[in-house]
């Protein structure tokens, strides 16, 4: 995933905690990497058409989302978009839950996970820290995605950014993920998957949502789809809120309520 984790716990010290997380994220670096060369996603790079891979349970998990979310966005989102080099035509592949495999049907599974792997991850280390009994946590994945547990004590949240720690543009989160997507740091890597040519539409999107994985996958899908799409995704999601940064102006998508605003 080649990025970095930080972890933030409210109250007293919890140094275990904080390191059995780096822990789950280590770990699923190892399974859901496409740099690793012992990774599940390389293994799953081998596979020829008409071949089957039992998956590692947290890989096949990983996958399902990235599945889900290809169908809640119509395509805009897609594993296979940013994996090099880029297939003429995109592969076809299924999954099945029975025996926890990947089946590939046609062309090569060149999966890159950036855009959905550093969320589930967050989602998966927030789930050592409830074992350990640290409700109140934030959790932050290259500055580009968190996931917030409760508020600390005393306060209204976490305070978090549209733009990250300097953002005039900050809110309280609580039990909620905010992922982040742009050119800024890497120009323009993102590609359409339905054109396979690099998006266009705008400078950023940001995606509230309740896990790590949905939001990375939203706000990625987010780069692409126009207004009118992203509206009629949107109608039917109480638990998504999309907000987008074209020119300098803020616009928001979503039933879900906009979380309170923070002192910047």
């Amino acid at each position: 995933m080649a990025t970095y984790f930080q972890v933030r716990i409210a109250g007293e010290e919890k140094t275990y905690a904080a390191q059995a997380a780096f822990v789950v994220a280590d770990q699923l670096e190892g399974l859901l990497s496409r740099f690793k060369q012992n990774s599940d996603i390389s293994a799953i790079a081998e596979l020829q058409p008409g071949e089957r891979l039992r998956l590692g349970e947290a890989a096949f998990a990983c996958l399902e989302i990235a599945r889900e979310m290809e169908a809640a966005t119509r395509g805009a989102f897609s594993i296979t978009a940013t994996a090099e080099p880029r297939p003429a035509e995109p592969p076809r592949w299924s999954l099945d839950r029975a025996e926890l495999s990947i089946v590939c049907e046609s062309g090569e599974l060149k999966f890159d996970l950036g855009a959905v792997g550093k969320g589930f991850t967050l989602d998966r280390m927030a789930a050592e820290l409830a074992d350990w009994e640290c409700p109140a946590y934030l959790l932050v994945a290259g500055g580009s995605s968190v996931l917030a547990g409760d508020a600390p004590h005393g306060t209204p949240g976490w305070s978090t950014g549209l733009g990250g720690d300097n953002s005039p543009r900050r809110y309280w989160l609580t039990h909620a993920s905010l992922s982040g997507s742009g050119f800024e740091v890497k120009g323009r890597h993102i590609v359409d998957p339905r054109t396979s040519k690099p998006a266009a539409r705008r400078a950023s999107a940001w995606a509230f949502a309740p896990t790590a994985a949905v939001s990375d996958a939203l706000s990625t899908a987010c780069m692409v789809l126009d207004e009118a799409e992203i509206a009629e995704i949107m109608a039917d999601r109480e638990d998504w809120l999309v907000v987008l940064c074209e020119g300098s102006g803020w616009r928001g998508y979503g039933a879900r309520p906009w979380p309170p605003v923070a002192p910047s």
